[in-house]
């Protein structure tokens, strides 16, 4: 029998979060060094896992197949195509840096506070976070796949109302309930998504007689299931509409700036650069490849709707007041550019949608955990309370800059490789859209420069004049996220040759080529 890497590389962080949550109260060192010493062992295994996928082999590679649930036909099944690769190794990644940059964030205020464990309970909540989503991007059975995409949101909730930002400008009463409820409207956001999907579950159950999406894919490229028109679109809908939700598409978008806002630094970055991108995955992986033709049916409103988010969350980021939330609608925009690369329908979208997940992880990351640090050190998250932090902290104004740039997509850093993609390649097949969307990089870079020029030029306020610069944890945590910006944007073939046969793959699902372009013949 093969080895397990995809269970294990899953157990790992699993089997870490219970023992951090294990360790004494006191231990509170003790319980972050074992929960980032289990983040950087999962990071290895997600390593291997690169390492041993082989892009010109089977679509599907390390499998793992049991029987878990014989009398309902639910088999405890795993593979990875080259998306999930890149995205197991981009939550494997991202986890040791949210781990290093919240070190101290749960810790409790009273120094003699031996008798609770928040530290602990916050650390193995990241790791329990941490294994259902690597699952996520491995389950090829729907119903095991459903089991942790629910179950996520539980140490997802109590990250988000138990371990809020302490930078609050109402008093403690108020920011525990803001906390408590960007916590409710996430949960119930998502729960109402999950339910909706659960029907949808079942439903593909009664039509197809299993869960596995391998045998379901086969059975249609072969003809040998034969889905009425109807019942596949609202199969369809019911999926989407769970996976809109998480990732998150306008008009289902108003949990996550709440979330974000309320969340610490590190947890926010959990948020949006990890737990969302099983949204947009499992649109490329269960939408399209499950329900082909109701996918080409709903493309048209989805494209609207993607629109909506980019033009719209960018609009919106522009007018805030607030860094975190600023950067929330900033990711709207961004996930509005991910949705409308997939459903392009074109290989280039496809592409440079999955490389938009992980670059947008990346630079988010970066940017929000540089937030963080100024948000700590300030102890507000109000944009007017800053000013002239270039001049008493370099180290912190260069490192916000470069994230800043990420994300309004500069050319020489990674995002601009997926949105240059996901543009050419819905121009391809729908040019307005195409053209619409360009508004979005436009706005991009109003709200990241006058975040940048309001916070860290100009006069230096007299509350930022004793700030410190980043110390060496921070630039720690910081450094590694801008080489992999830099590094990523100058050379992306790495994750270009890993995804774009799972594109393929994909595009073969729902039976569409790459339009060809129309070239006039001599006169």
């Amino acid at each position: 029998m093969n080895f397990p890497l995809l269970t294990v590389t899953a157990a790992v962080p699993a089997v870490g979060a219970i023992l951090t949550a294990a360790v004494p109260a006191a231990r509170r060192t003790a319980a972050k060094w074992l929960a980032l010493l289990f983040s950087l062992a999962t990071l290895a295994l997600a390593v291997l896992v690169a390492v041993r996928f082989d892009p010109s082999g089977d679509r599907y590679q390390l499998t793992e197949s049991r029987s878990w649930i014989a009398d309902f036909g639910v088999r405890y099944e795993l593979g990875v195509d080259g998306i999930g690769v890149a995205l197991i190794a981009l939550t494997a990644l991202l986890i040791p840096f949210v781990i290093a940059a919240g070190w101290n964030d749960a810790d409790p205020l009273e120094t003699n506070s031996s008798r609770w464990r928040p530290t602990q309970g916050f650390f193995a909540l990241i790791l329990m976070v941490e294994a259902m989503v690597i699952i996520s991007f491995a389950a090829t059975d729907v119903f095991l796949f459903y089991i942790f995409f629910e179950a996520m949101l539980i140490p997802m909730y109590f990250l988000i109302g138990g371990f809020g930002d302490r930078a609050h400008s109402g008093s403690d009463e108020n920011a525990a309930a803001q906390r408590s409820y960007a916590a409710v409207k996430f949960l119930l956001y998502n729960l109402a998504g999950g339910l909706i999907m659960l029907a949808a579950v079942i439903g593909l159950y009664v039509v197809a007689g299993n869960f596995s999406l391998q045998e379901i894919t086969a059975a249609r490229a072969a003809g040998t299931l034969d889905m009425a028109t109807n019942t596949e679109r609202l199969l369809f809908l019911g999926f989407f509409f769970a996976f809109a939700v998480k990732a998150p598409l306008w008009p289902l978008h108003t949990w996550l700036p709440n979330a974000m806002g309320e969340a610490t630094a590190p947890v926010a970055v959990l948020i949006t650069a990890v737990v969302d991108k099983v949204g947009t995955f499992a649109m490329l992986r269960f939408c399209l490849g499950l329900f082909p033709d109701a996918s080409k049916w709903a493309t048209p409103v989805i494209l609207v709707l993607a629109l909506i988010s980019i033009v719209y969350g960018a609009l919106v980021a522009v007018g805030q007041r607030d860094i975190k939330r600023l950067v929330a609608y900033a990711s709207i925009s961004h996930f509005g550019f991910i949705i409308m690369g997939i459903f392009a329908m074109t290989s280039q979208g496809q592409s440079g949608a999955t490389l938009y997940m992980v670059n947008h992880g990346i630079s988010t990351a970066a940017l929000m955990l540089v937030a963080g640090f100024l948000i700590s050190r300030r102890g507000s998250r109000l944009i007017a309370d800053y000013g002239g932090v270039q001049k008493v902290a370099p180290v912190l104004a260069g490192t916000f800059l470069i994230g800043g740039l990420a994300t309004l997509s500069l050319p020489g850093l990674a995002p601009f490789v997926s949105e240059f993609l996901v543009l050419v390649g819905t121009f391809a097949r729908y040019p307005v859209v195409g053209i619409i969307a360009t508004v979005g990089i436009v706005l991009a870079a109003l709200y990241t420069l006058v975040l940048y020029q309001r916070t860290m030029t100009g006069p230096v306020k007299e509350e930022v004049r004793t700030m410190p610069d980043l110390r060496l944890r921070e630039v720690l945590v910081v450094a590694p996220l801008i080489a992999l910006l830099i590094g990523l944007g100058v050379y992306p073939k790495p994750l270009t040759e890993i995804v774009n046969p799972a594109v393929e793959h994909t595009m073969s699902d729902v039976r569409q080529t790459d339009p060809q372009p129309e070239v006039e013949a001599a006169k």
